[in-house]
């Protein structure tokens, strides 16, 4: 596979952002009222943060959104666990950062294979900030090497639907291939039941589109949504997590997604949430573009900004990483800002 030229992180090389909607109003005095009674609100992207565990990853998807010439900010939500030394880098970046609270579901999950799926629960806070149009929500293991502001005007249901459109959210599949063969995956995740496997032979096609929604096991990954919030999509997702369903979901906070709106979410191509793991040979290779990617996802471990040392199918894929977080550490250090993330 072709790996990308030094100048794929070039931030000149970018798709060009669709402007934001913004209500003009003019002389009349009606539109002036509706102005005042109407104000726009804005868009942002949000990631969460519990520790400072995946705080460089953080950092450096920042810094690539900046990158990419995003009219976006990315707005950090922070949960009391979040120490001093995490606010103050945070700070000392002026990234904006907003508190939420931590979600759990009443019924027991045993995540202990993978625990980082306990703090996955909050990722669905983002569907409860009504301040915002829209948000588009990023894990903190992503990094952004295109301009992918189209999604700040991806048509989604408007909250007044109340979650009950056929256009809910928007995100790209879950790959259940399992290539890993990880014992404690349930046993209908195989490549036969995979949405990605469905496009293999439109490859062309899977750079512009998602398979869609009701395709394989119709399960969508969460490490990015785009969200239109809405308290009442947020209620139901709150109500869902008191009942005894949550402890048969596997994957947290994509199981009760998947579950509840089940066909009712679009599917977006997995430029936008590129798995990294897609494109091991024998995954889906078939689909896999280097020059197409906009957004690599850093899934499993070892995390890249943990060590150098990489599988030899990550060699690509985290190269992308290191040449980028090294940029930032660089200009962070001619700003006089060296803290060790």
């Amino acid at each position: 596979m072709k790996a990308p030229e030094d100048d794929r992180l070039d931030p000149s090389i970018s798709c060009k952002p669709i402007a934001p909607v913004v209500i003009m109003g003019d002389a009349t005095e009606s539109n002036s009222a509706l102005s005042a009674a109407s104000p726009v609100k804005p868009k942002v992207w949000t990631t969460l943060l519990t520790n400072t565990d995946y705080l460089p990853g953080l950092l450096a998807l920042d810094y690539s959104l900046k990158r990419s010439k995003s009219a976006y900010p990315l707005v950090v939500l922070y949960t009391d666990g979040l120490p001093p030394e995490g606010h103050e880098a945070l700070d000392r970046r002026q990234i904006a950062k907003r508190h939420v609270p931590y979600l759990v579901p009443t019924a027991e999950n045993d995540y202990s294979n993978d625990v980082r799926f306990y703090d996955c629960w909050t990722k669905m806070t983002p569907y409860s900030l009504t301040e915002y149009e829209r948000v588009v929500q990023l894990d903190s293991d992503m990094l952004v090497l295109k301009n992918m502001d189209e999604l700040m005007d991806l048509e989604l249901d408007p909250p007044e639907l109340e979650g009950k459109g056929n256009r809910v959210y928007a995100a790209s599949h879950a790959c259940v291939c399992n290539p890993l063969k990880r014992a404690h995956y349930p046993p209908d995740w195989i490549p036969s039941s995979c949405a990605f496997t469905s496009q293999h032979s439109t490859p062309d096609e899977a750079q512009i589109t998602g398979a869609p929604c009701t395709t394989g096991l119709q399960y969508m990954n969460g490490g990015l949504q785009v969200i239109n919030p809405s308290m009442a999509v947020y209620n139901l997702i709150l109500s869902t997590l008191q009942t005894p369903t949550t402890a048969s979901y596997a994957f947290a906070d994509q199981s009760l997604l998947s579950d509840i709106f089940r066909g009712r979410w679009v599917a977006l191509p997995y430029i936008y949430n590129a798995l990294k793991t897609l494109r091991w040979e024998g995954v889906h290779s078939d689909i896999w573009r280097d020059e197409n990617v906009k957004n690599v996802h850093y899934i499993l471990t070892p995390k890249p900004w943990n060590t150098r040392d990489a599988r030899d199918e990550d060699a690509v894929t985290h190269g992308w990483f290191f040449k980028l977080n090294d940029e930032r550490l660089e200009k962070e250090k001619e700003a006089g800002i060296d803290d060790g993330f």
